[in-house]
């Protein structure tokens, strides 16, 4: 048994050591209980379902892009307006093609678990798109943008720009050319959105 503290969080990181190892279909709460040295009920003590693990597992790894992209939101670096909302976006396509290139078995068990989730993707589809709405509200206070519904707007950009954020299209994203293809939609966007 383990002399550490048993808290969410060491559960969590050694669900995802668990997940990378055997994937989605294979990882067991056992097969967690058993890398932490502890017994599978003490881990639904914390979590009271397999589905509850995986849920708060897959929030714990969507939560890092919201709490990076809450940086640039947060930002007075960039600027009201077109500057930080292309920061913000690409900001978001980075973040992603690094979770898909520097880890795609994560990255392919994190998808699968994403399926299974929605209610924990909507969650997190919301958080991205106040941050957006946020960027742009600040924009038309600045009359850097037009004024126009930063909710409506923000959901227009996020799905205009769906290429370059949703997994669905993570083959592409090391694709010869996709730097020139996010600029034009970002630039499109931008001249949308302008006075």
């Amino acid at each position: 048994m383990s002399s550490e503290a048993l808290t969410p969080d060491r559960i969590l990181e050694a669900t995802e050591e668990v997940l990378r190892r055997y994937g989605p279909a294979k990882a067991t709460v056992v097969d967690v209980a058993r890398a932490l040295g502890v017994s599978h009920g003490s881990v639904y003590r914390h979590f009271r379902t397999k589905a509850a693990l995986r849920e708060a597992v897959t929030q714990r790894w969507l939560g890092r892009t919201e709490e990076l992209l809450a940086e640039t939101t947060a930002s007075p670096d960039t600027g009201p307006g077109p500057e930080k909302l292309r920061a913000w976006l690409a900001r978001l396509f980075d973040a992603k093609r690094h979770k898909a290139g520097d880890d795609p078995e994560l990255f392919a068990t994190y998808s699968a678990l994403i399926d299974d989730s929605s209610t924990v993707v909507e969650r997190h589809i919301d958080i991205l798109l106040g941050q957006v709405g946020h960027i742009i509200e600040e924009g038309v206070q600045a009359g850097r943008f037009t004024p126009t519904d930063p909710a409506q707007s923000a959901r227009a950009v996020f799905d205009a720009t769906s290429r370059f954020h949703d997994p669905a299209y993570a083959p592409v994203w090391s694709s010869e050319g996709i730097e020139a293809e996010f600029t034009a939609v970002t630039d499109l966007i931008l001249r949308g959105l302008r006075p």
